[in-house]
């Protein structure tokens, strides 16, 4: 009994807290019920899941990348503007810049791209976007990856401004951004520089506007890609580095950079600052251990352009590109006159020199039988498989289907030759308006130039623009786009006003004054093509024993033609490489080789249309008649032409070294060292002038020079001054200059510039 009731007690008391457990859950749901009508329910009450997909949807929201295709990109100035590092992607990256109506300002965030092979211009839009931003710096790495860092933003009005010192990340291929947090890293600053060099982003200078005065910087920083990490360059307290300074040009370089150029501001009377234009160039010699980087300066020598500022080169090929620019003229303390320039420049890195590039006039392309070119291609493909045989070097399980380099130089050409027949875009024969400021980026051999700025007096005008330029051939500028209808219409509008407000005195005193600055340039532009002659002559080869090519020859027919050659220097320098990676390698050194020559091929065009004008450029086929392979560069009448102008420079000059050797002389005099020096030294200068006209003609005939001239060289040993003593008290001057004579007849006959019998006349 008394067990059963103890056991009916414990029975009742857990009905009662089973029934109290479900009361007090009830009441709970009916609190939650109740919280959530109101608005009060807590945090901590929420559900996990709910709260994780609710994070999961944001962060998908944050990184959702929005695409729409547009006309082109608003007008804006100071945007970055790059090529993509995809393979095999031609397209143009855009990010931000600022627009001013003349009373606001405003900065844009926005992202285009330009895909180049169908005219499409994409905007991209994020949330996760930088903040908008101008001045910034950008710098696609063959990773795959664009580098940004820094910039600036103002009030509306431009009051106060504002510097960022961010660094992002975007992916070229998916046009995502990521930011990169770094506590000790670059300062906040804009105008500055960034390049690559193998697997950092070298960035360099740059300004930081501080309201009350404005700070140039010289530091130099390097961003890992594969850490995202920025580590400052140092050097010792004793080593030259360049001055601070911004807006300047940052270029690759087989050392690590290259730079050139700038702006600064300096101290001046009264404590005030006065603007600087920079013209020094300095080689960065990088190093693994940023404490080892260096700074060499460059010295200046040959022709160089003239000051200017807002014209940052671009990297193409080796060499950099420059375009426009702007230098400001101290008149008073009122008034700047400034000088605005749209000429191109191009500057060689590793030899230091600088060419000027002018517009050709388009020449339509004498069109060449289709079997004839598959011919010379396939031969060249038999060479160089032969070659490789013959070495025993030839792949094992050779790709079939794998496409050869003169088949893609092939593909190439045909897509350009299919561009150029679209009638999209207009091509002129003359460089874009003066501006300095402009965006611009290589992609494809091409130049593009977006935007950029024009001051006419108090006024700013942003010009809205969009050019290429094939820096291959330099025969025109393909305009996408050109709207200077807001410049144009301020010229007329301030050009009726001075007429309207000047009397017949001032029209009288400005028309002097514009003649004297028109005589001031000319003589200017006299003095620097003057030098650039002058110069031409001291252009060394930097690589004299690779094949040269020809003026007028692409990069397709110089590899048809060379391309045996480059496979020999291939295997020799390659010794654990086999087939395909050698005819990739031997590819590759014929390109660096065509494009470290272009300019000074560049030059010899020039000189050839200007005595006499080039035909058309065909390829003659002379594999029936045995004899060598030659291009046709030059027209019947600049043949001769050239032909005669030499050959009349040649006997003057003979004909007076002959009456001095043939002259009354005692043989002791003769032996003296002066006397031998004087006679010497024109033999040499007239062999100078004949080997150099000589050399023009040989490159345009396809005539081994080297083979020409080493044994003639060798045989008459003109420069060993004291074996040449006993030969001249010989008498063997007369056969020195015979020899010579015969030289030329030989090879002007040879290139049937002239004949025998022609040159003969002179004698």
């Amino acid at each position: 009994m008394g067990k059963k009731d103890k056991k009916s007690k414990e029975e009742k008391k857990a009905r009662a807290a089973e029934k109290q457990k479900k009361n007090s859950q009830k009441a709970e749901l009916k609190q939650k019920k109740q919280a959530k009508k109101t608005g009060e329910e807590e945090e901590d009450d929420q559900d996990i899941d709910a709260i994780l997909e609710q994070y999961a949807k944001e962060q998908e929201e944050l990184l959702a990348v929005k695409v729409d295709v547009v006309e082109k990109p608003s007008k804006r100035l100071n945007p970055s503007l790059v090529a993509s590092s995809l393979q095999g992607k031609r397209e143009l990256i855009l990010f931000g810049g600022e627009f001013n109506d003349g009373s606001m300002a405003k900065f844009y965030n926005d992202l285009y791209t330009y895909t180049i092979d169908n005219n499409i211009w994409r905007r991209y839009t994020s949330k996760n976007a930088p903040l908008p931003r101008s001045s910034h710096a950008m710098c696609a790495h063959p990773s795959g990856i664009v580098v940004m860092f820094g910039g600036e933003f103002s009030s509306p009005k431009q009051s106060t401004f504002y510097h960022y010192g961010d660094t992002w990340v975007l992916d070229a291929e998916t046009k995502e951004w990521e930011k990169i947090d770094q506590k000790r890293g670059p300062s906040a600053r804009s105008g500055h520089r960034m390049c690559v060099w193998k697997n950092y982003i070298i960035m360099h200078g740059g300004f930081r506007d501080l309201g009350v005065s404005t700070t140039y910087l010289s530091d130099m920083w390097l961003f890992d890609i594969t850490t995202h990490k920025w580590t400052q360059a140092e050097f010792p307290p004793a080593h030259i580095i360049p001055d601070a300074r911004s807006g300047h040009s940052l270029i690759p370089h087989p050392e690590g950079a290259v730079i050139y150029g700038g702006y600064c501001k300096v101290k001046a009377k009264k404590g005030l600052q006065k603007g600087k234009v920079l013209t020094d160039t300095w080689l960065v010699k990088m190093k693994a251990d940023p404490k080892g980087i260096r700074f060499e300066r460059r010295r200046k020598q040959g022709y160089n352009p003239s000051p200017r500022v807002g014209c940052s080169m671009v990297f193409h090929k080796n060499r950099g590109i420059m375009f426009g620019g702007v230098y400001d003229y101290d008149e008073s303390e009122e008034k700047i006159e400034s000088q605005f320039y749209n000429s191109l420049q191009s500057y060689q890195v590793e030899t230091n020199r600088w060419f000027n590039m002018t517009l050709k006039p388009r020449k339509k392309k004498k069109q060449e039988p289709v079997k004839d070119k598959a011919s010379r291609d396939e031969d060249l493909e038999d060479i160089l498989n032969a070659i490789l045989a013959k070495a025993n070097l030839n792949d094992d399980d050779e790709e079939k289907d794998e496409v050869s380099q003169i088949e893609k130089l092939k593909q190439q050409e045909e897509r350009e030759e299919m561009e150029n027949d679209k009638v999209e875009f207009p091509i002129v024969n003359q460089l874009p308006h003066p501006r300095f400021n402009a965006a611009t980026c290589v992609a494809d051999d091409s130049l593009y130039i977006f935007g950029g700025i024009f001051e006419k007096g108090e006024q700013e005008f942003t010009l809205d623009s969009m050019y290429s330029i094939d820096l291959n051939k330099v025969d025109g500028v393909k305009v996408y786009w050109e709207d200077h209808s807001e410049l144009e219409k301020d010229i007329v509008g301030s050009d009726d006003e001075e007429d309207d407000g000047e009397d017949e005195d001032d029209d009288e005193d400005k028309e002097g004054e514009v003649e004297d600055e028109d005589d001031d340039e000319e003589e200017e532009e006299d003095e620097e093509e003057e030098e650039e002659e002058k110069d031409e002559d001291a252009n060394p080869d930097p690589r004299p024993w690779l094949p040269h090519p020809k003026p007028f020859e692409t990069l397709r027919a110089f590899y048809i033609r060379t391309g045996a050659q480059f496979l020999e220097w291939s295997i020799s320098s390659n010794r654990d490489a086999r087939g395909k990676y050698l005819k990739k390698a031997a590819f590759d050194l014929c390109e660096d080789r065509f494009w470290e020559r272009r300019d000074q091929v560049r030059a010899a065009e020039d000189q050839l249309e200007e005595l006499g004008g080039v035909g058309e450029v065909v390829e003659k086929d002379t594999s029936k008649n045995g004899k060598r392979s030659s291009h046709q560069f030059i027209s019947n009448y600049h043949k001769h032409s050239l032909a005669m102008k030499f050959s009349k420079a040649f006997v003057s000059g003979l004909v007076a070294t002959t009456a001095v050797s043939a002259s009354p002389i005692d043989s002791t005099e003769l032996a003296k060292r002066e006397n031998v020096d004087v006679l010497l030294g024109r033999v040499e200068t007239l062999l100078g002038t004949v080997v150099k006209d000589v050399s023009t003609i040989l490159s345009h005939a396809g005539v081994n020079q080297t083979a020409v001239f080493e044994p003639i060289f060798s045989s008459l040993n003109l420069e060993k001054r004291e074996e040449n003593v006993a030969r001249f008290n010989a008498g063997e001057i007369p056969t020195v200059l015979g020899d010579i004579a015969q030289l030329v007849t030989d090879i002007l006959k040879d290139v049937g510039s002239i004949t025998a019998d022609g040159l003969k006349v002179f004698f």
